[in-house]
């Protein structure tokens, strides 16, 4: 897990590939309101997005940006439809590339993070990331609703209806004379 939660924001704009040349660790939050696509997943603006960095050239010699991000995130039951609180953690292990077909050389164990020069929006990826690792379906741990509400009721009786075609399943089964 986290050390102890940093109090200060990450910077919006940062130069990958100068901060993986340097070897720079960061960590600090992202404000949820900061990524819309995560607030329009979520119920909770306000949330804040624990996160942890570390740029550096790994043996490959790529330029790669590994660590988690992590928050408290209001999601909607999918049983009782009212909020619930769930862990969100992403596991950040990217490589920076410039294009489709640096992202396709990559080893199988390294995502793309394609950029090309100059300063990227680390909010962007961060929220990329966080929506990769939001659960399918979200459910409170408990029961959030009666039993009795899930059962379907009386059962329902089907009724077969005939098929004209049945007479013709008779004819071709009978043995010819």
């Amino acid at each position: 897990m986290f050390k102890t939660p940093s109090d200060k924001a990450l910077p919006r704009q940062v130069d990958p590939r100068r901060f993986a040349q340097q070897g720079i660790n960061i960590d600090g939050y992202v404000p949820a309101a900061e990524m819309p696509r995560l607030i329009e997943a979520t119920l909770d603006s306000a949330a804040k997005v624990q996160v942890e960095l570390s740029f550096a050239v790994n043996e490959e010699k790529k330029k790669v940006v590994t660590g988690r991000a992590c928050g408290e995130l209001t999601l909607v039951c999918q049983r009782c439809l009212d909020p619930v609180q769930l862990p969100v953690e992403a596991n950040v292990s990217l490589a920076i590339v410039w294009d489709e077909e640096g992202a396709d050389a990559l080893p199988s164990y390294l995502d793309p993070w394609i950029h090309g020069e100059g300063l990227a929006d680390l909010y962007e990826m961060i929220e990329e990331e966080m929506l990769l690792s939001l659960p399918a379906v979200a459910y409170h741990n408990e029961t959030c609703i009666e039993a009795s509400l899930l059962s379907a009721g009386k059962p329902v009786e089907v009724q077969v209806k005939k098929n004209p075609f049945n007479v013709l399943e008779q004819l071709k089964s009978s043995p010819k004379s």
